[in-house]
């Protein structure tokens, strides 16, 4: 079973997001903060990290670069997760960022599948890579 690791700081989103989470397959753990989110990817080794942007203690993006840094989580993907508009999605993959999704494109009512299916697209294509990667298809 794979596992995510889920950084948002609206509760609201938090439980809706993993429930729809939960519900397609994944085993999920939440954070409610940067910190917890730097914590949690270290200790827990997610197969994948979703990622809001706006939170408190340390915010999306020094998340995002701590994770990099560290040998421990730096190949972990990571889908950010944002209200902030599109024309940052660059920057943040240039940043280490797998994939962008913004927020407004959740649709709650119908288990959240537009996130889901980034998801499974994002797992599935590192999936692909890394056993390229292990049998030097590269």
């Amino acid at each position: 079973m794979k596992s995510i690791l889920l950084v948002e700081d609206s509760r609201f989103l938090r439980r809706a997001n993993e429930l729809a989470l939960a519900k397609a397959g994944y085993q999920v753990t939440t954070a409610a903060d940067g910190e917890e989110a730097v914590h949690l990817a270290r200790t827990t080794a997610p197969d994948l990290v979703l990622l809001d942007m706006l939170l408190p203690k340390l915010g999306g993006p020094e998340v995002l670069r701590a994770l990099r840094k560290d040998p421990v989580t730096s190949t972990i993907p990571i889908v950010v997760l944002s209200s902030l508009p599109q024309s940052n999605e660059q920057k943040l993959k240039g940043e280490g960022a797998v994939a962008y999704f913004e927020k407004s494109k959740l649709d709650l009512e119908n288990d959240s599948q537009a996130l889901l299916q980034i998801v499974t697209e994002t797992l599935d294509r590192e999936s692909v890579k890394s056993r390229s990667a292990h049998f030097g298809a590269e």
